[in-house]
């Protein structure tokens, strides 16, 4: 584990996914036919200290839902990339890449399906997933959560690097 944390200590920006990391995975259906999620408040928290901190914060997330949206520009992220178009998540993760101007080992990355595997597997990234994810990320990240996604997953390693960093008050 301590070699671990040691890796948290290098972090700038965080990339993260949606459904299932920020959000339990769940979609609640209306009769009207919207979608809507639940972020979960103390993960919304640890956000904002980043971003205080001058951390960049990024979403890579194949959905594009106007609500979640509006959710992360409320916390001021300052990348957002939606509905992939196609591309899957390396793709884009590789053309976000010299937007962030840090290196790859700066990099906090979380997912927590296939669509994420091909990121998680870079092996400079610090590659993290939520306890909930599926097994064929178990195996390939360096750090796995304790929490679920949408339950506290984000703060978790928000917090560690904030810590880490001596910018966590």
């Amino acid at each position: 584990m301590s070699n671990v944390l040691s890796l948290f200590s290098a972090i700038k920006a965080f990339i993260f996914d949606i459904d299932g990391v920020m959000t339990d995975g769940n979609v609640h259906v209306l009769e009207t036919g919207e979608h809507f999620r639940t972020f979960y408040i103390r993960d919304g928290y640890a956000l904002e200290k980043a971003r205080e901190a001058d951390f960049q914060l990024c979403v890579i997330t194949g959905g594009s839902h106007p609500g979640v949206k509006k959710r992360l520009e409320n916390l001021k992220f300052q990348h957002i990339y939606f509905g992939l178009g196609g591309k899957d998540k390396l793709e884009t993760y590789l053309e976000l890449l010299p937007k962030l101007g840090v290196k790859e080992n700066e990099i906090l990355y979380m997912g927590d399906d296939m669509a994420d595997l091909k990121v998680l597997s870079r092996p400079d990234i610090l590659s993290t997933c939520p306890a909930d994810a599926i097994p064929e990320l178990h195996q390939v990240v360096k750090y796995v959560s304790p929490f679920n996604g949408g339950r506290g997953a984000v703060r978790d390693v928000i917090e560690k690097v904030l810590k880490l960093q001596g910018k966590w008050a």
